[in-house]
């Protein structure tokens, strides 16, 4: 089925939305944050310990899982949610991110973008067209429509330009829906106010099931990328989801709730969790360094999980120290249970009017 965006209730210091989601593989309570389970994967996690955190909605990448295994390989294995055990949503990123990061070997038209695969060299065609059928195959609850995203820094033109294409892609995402495919239209426009705005009209004037916001998070210092959040998060349809593209640190989530948004999604938690980094209410921590090698207690006492309370920071920097699997694991696992929490915190200060509250609480991390 199509999703279906519930409003609760709305922050009565800010803007804050706290709303449900609700899609064919559950209700997802938000605000939510997404873990990135880029090619099927929360990487050195299992499916069963991303539920037990808390998560119901995960997001994939459709380039990456159309060259492997190929989304036939995963439809006729039940779609993506089965082929990798998660009972859960999941939302898929159109490609569009991978016309940026990938520009050194891709080539763009108006039909589309011709990508040289990333594992062998070979030619990769992607038009709307193609991305939406392969998000269809692949069974997902959301799938995002192809657009381009600019770099940071580009030039104003190199911004008009992406933003005319993914104008121009827009409405091909949607005459390309299957059966009960919910898709999400993407705002783009780089930092320029003037465009940002065009776009912002030109993508909601169209019937996609839920706005984002994208390339805000490519680079952008946050003193560039928070007023574009505050400016356009609060003229987003109000009865639709709205989605943060790629902005995970702590402090940009609290704002852009407080500005109105509602879903995000982010490599951070799991990435600098590989790279022995852990997040507190102290702010982000690297658990490798000399001052954790005797601490017999958890590295942050105010944030200590389930999942992981029963291991000592002298431990876990043992772990990295000694290029042992369990340590990124652990990592992990520690930082989608702070993320996690964070999200819930976020949910009841909306409730109940405390959002002053949790801002200090969060102040440092």
């Amino acid at each position: 089925m199509p999703v279906h965006y519930e409003l609760l209730a709305t922050c009565p210091h800010t803007g804050s939305r706290r709303g449900r989601l609700h899609t064919s593989h559950g209700t997802v309570e938000t605000p939510c944050f997404m873990p990135v389970g880029t090619v099927g994967t929360v990487k050195t996690l299992q499916a069963e310990d991303v539920e037990a955190l808390g998560y119901t909605l995960i997001l994939a990448n459709t380039y990456h899982l159309a060259l492997r295994p190929g989304e036939e390989v995963v439809k006729e294995l039940g779609g993506l949610g089965k082929f990798m055990g998660w009972h859960g949503a999941i939302l898929t990123d159109s490609g569009g991110y991978q016309v940026m990061s990938l520009s050194h070997q891709r080539q763009l038209s108006d039909e589309g973008v011709t990508f040289r695969s990333h594992l062998d060299g070979s030619e990769m065609r992607m038009s709307p067209e193609r991305s939406i059928e392969i998000q269809a195959a692949l069974g997902v609850d959301i799938s995002m429509a192809l657009d381009v995203c600019p770099p940071y820094p580009c030039t104003r033109e190199e911004a008009v330009e992406a933003m005319r294409l993914t104008h121009l892609w827009a409405p091909r995402n949607l005459d390309a829906r299957g059966p009960n495919q919910s898709i999400f239209g993407i705002v783009q426009g780089g930092v320029h106010p003037d465009l940002r705005e065009e776009s912002l009209r030109a993508i909601t004037s169209l019937p996609f099931d839920g706005f984002a916001i994208g390339g805000v998070s490519v680079g952008e210092p946050t003193e560039m990328q928070r007023p574009v959040v505050a400016a356009n998060a609060p003229r987003l349809p109000v009865d639709k989801p709205r989605y943060l593209m790629g902005v995970g640190h702590p402090g940009d989530i609290l704002h852009a709730v407080s500005s109105g948004m509602d879903m995000f999604d982010c490599v951070l938690p799991t990435r600098m969790a590989r790279h022995h980094c852990l997040y507190t209410l102290e702010g982000r921590i690297n658990i490798a360094g000399k001052k954790y090698e005797r601490l017999d207690a958890p590295a942050d006492p105010g944030s200590v999980f389930p999942a992981t309370e029963r291991y000592t920071a002298a431990y876990m920097r043992h772990l990295f120290k000694a290029k042992e699997p369990l340590g990124p694991r652990l990592a992990t696992l520690h930082n989608l249970a702070f993320y996690a929490r964070l999200m819930e915190e976020i949910r009841e200060a909306i409730e109940r009017g405390t959002w002053p509250a949790l801002m200090e609480r969060y102040a440092r991390a």
